[in-house]
């Protein structure tokens, strides 16, 4: 049986990039996520991220089982913390914070989580998560307790990137953060390709489908978007990301 990681590369080998929606369950009612779902199923969505920064009460895991049970494409846990652990996912982001220095987010939650993915039979997709400035603070800043990378020290990035590589991580996460004012810059995207032998996921602040082809364009392997599907209120809007992404 073909793992989610290998089922991630083949589109990205076939379709040139992939399209993940994130999906934050928190304070959802079931009506607006079966909305989300079913764009993401009919509009050429090719994975769902499940996850967030915050509880703000207590159905996350109802509503994640409600997504699994709706969704007709992979599901991915994209963790903000070890009690989002859960059975309703394909497979979970294993993340370390690279970005970062904060212990805890860099190997102190993974050794908490590791015998939970283990026991659940999560596909654990090693993942080195880089947070950048993308202007504002963001909820995963305060949460996380780690300062973001600045867009204009490429080299440093690059550093990052390899030391990701290097430690054996299989994908990073490039992440301006959820409302960020500015997105992952190209030419940051263009460097990482050049010198880093992993695919690259690219969230945060991508607003329209020319913004996320930009993207593409310049080398990232998969791009997300969370808030602005739900914002624009239209769900031809996922349509026309997935289109932008897959080059249609």
């Amino acid at each position: 049986m073909k793992s989610v990681f290998q089922y991630l590369m083949d589109v990205r080998a076939e379709r040139g990039a992939g399209y993940f929606l994130l999906i934050d369950p928190d304070r959802k009612n079931h009506g607006i996520l079966e909305d989300l779902v079913t764009a993401a199923n009919e509009g050429d969505v090719d994975t769902i991220l499940v996850g967030g920064s915050l509880f703000m009460d207590s159905k996350f895991h109802e509503r994640a089982a409600h997504i699994k049970k709706m969704a007709s494409i992979p599901v991915i846990l994209f963790p903000g913390g070890v009690y989002q652990l859960g059975p309703h996912y394909d497979a979970v982001l294993f993340m370390s914070v690279i970005s970062g220095r904060n212990a805890n987010n860099l190997i102190g939650e993974q050794v908490i989580s590791a015998p939970l993915v283990k026991d659940l039979g999560l596909e654990p997709i090693p993942t080195g998560y880089m947070l950048f400035d993308g202007g504002g603070n963001t909820t995963v800043e305060f949460i996380s307790n780690t300062r973001p990378l600045p867009m204009n020290r490429i080299n440093m990035i690059v550093a990052h990137g390899l030391a990701a590589q290097y430690l054996g991580m299989k994908i990073l996460y490039l992440e301006a953060g959820s409302g960020a004012e500015r997105s992952i810059r190209e030419e940051i995207i263009q460097e990482m390709v050049k010198k880093v032998d992993l695919p690259l996921i690219v969230g945060g602040g991508i607003r329209t489908p020319e913004d996320a082809r930009k993207k593409v364009e310049s080398g990232a392997s998969f791009i997300v978007t969370g808030s602005v599907a739900e914002e624009s209120g239209q769900k031809s809007i996922i349509k026309e990301f997935a289109d932008a992404i897959h080059g249609g």
